[in-house]
């Protein structure tokens, strides 16, 4: 089985200037099993169903190698679909394991996003030290009220 680790879950962050985030590929697994929870998919309909889910680059060899891994381990099965035209396609389907294994990865999902969501709040805390809010008075209009103040300080 896998072990998940943090930086597993949030991906690389890549070197170039957009500072842009592409999920590993231990976490397209739970992306997965959560499909076939749902209905049993060919491989070239699960990697359409991943990249709407926003796995951009997915590389077919490593989707198939990974499928014949799930499959090894048992969370996932395959049969061969004849049906329709054309040659015959494997047809994926989530195990009584792979269910097993899901529920426990979304429990751990649910302690990372737990732990994100304490991030993320901490962070805007941070970033309103930094950049004032809209209710706060900007420069013009502190000049602008002190302009009014009378001579005993009050503000008129």
């Amino acid at each position: 089985m896998c072990i998940l680790h943090i930086g597993e879950v949030l991906g690389m962050v890549n070197n170039d200037n957009n500072q842009s985030v592409n999920p590993s590929k231990n976490f397209v697994l739970p992306f997965i099993l959560l499909l076939l929870s749902r209905v049993s998919l060919h491989g070239y309909e699960l990697s359409q169903k991943l990249q709407a889910f926003g796995f951009k680059s997915i590389d077919q060899g490593n989707l198939y190698r990974l499928l014949r891994k799930l499959e090894a381990d048992e969370l996932v099965s395959s049969e061969w679909d004849t049906t329709g035209n054309g040659p015959a396609k494997r047809k994926y389907s989530i195990t009584k394991a792979g269910i097993t294994y899901l529920k426990g990865y979304a429990n751990q999902l649910e302690t990372y996003q737990a732990m994100l969501d304490q991030f993320f709040s901490m962070y805007s805390s941070l970033l309103e030290l930094y950049i004032p809010s809209f209710s706060t008075r900007d420069s013009i209009e502190k000049k602008r009220s002190e302009k009014r103040r009378n001579d005993d300080g009050k503000e008129e």
